[in-house]
């Protein structure tokens, strides 16, 4: 969402925002709360009000982000429980449980050296190479 929203530097309402996602304006509000908390984005109520960037691109990481919106479960596999009654489950979490925690810490490293910025920069790149304008309804478009 910041990415879309650095596009045109006006404040974003949750609903547009949601309509852009095709998601609900309750999912937007929550995970705007979250990057508000930590500095990321500004919200202003009433007419004209809406959600603006508070942050700069170049010093805000995938990894900051990822941190501001709760660390939410980054593989969708792993281990279901830490210390499971099952013997089946147990064999399965010790034979794989090092490679899911080495997957996750590589990945979190990975999202600490990507910027916002880098991020953006790509998007324009892509942007040049098709010629048209973004706008927050249809950068999704292929």
């Amino acid at each position: 969402m910041l990415l879309h929203m650095a596009e045109a530097p006006r404040p974003h309402t949750s609903e547009a925002m949601a309509r852009a996602m095709n998601t609900n304006p309750v999912v937007i509000r929550r995970i705007m709360a979250g990057l508000r908390e930590r500095g990321f984005v500004h919200s202003e109520k009433g007419h004209g009000g809406g959600w603006t960037i508070a942050c700069d691109f170049a010093g805000t990481t995938l990894r900051d982000i990822y941190d501001a919106l709760g660390r939410p479960e980054i593989m969708a596999m792993g281990n279901r429980t830490e210390a499971p009654g099952c013997l089946v489950e147990q064999a399965v979490n010790a034979a794989l449980g090092d490679a899911f925690d080495a997957a996750e810490a590589l990945l979190l490293a990975r999202f600490g050296e990507v910027t916002l910025a880098d991020l953006s920069a790509d998007f324009h790149a892509r942007l040049g190479a098709r010629g048209v304008s973004p706008t927050l309804e249809t950068e999704h478009g292929s």
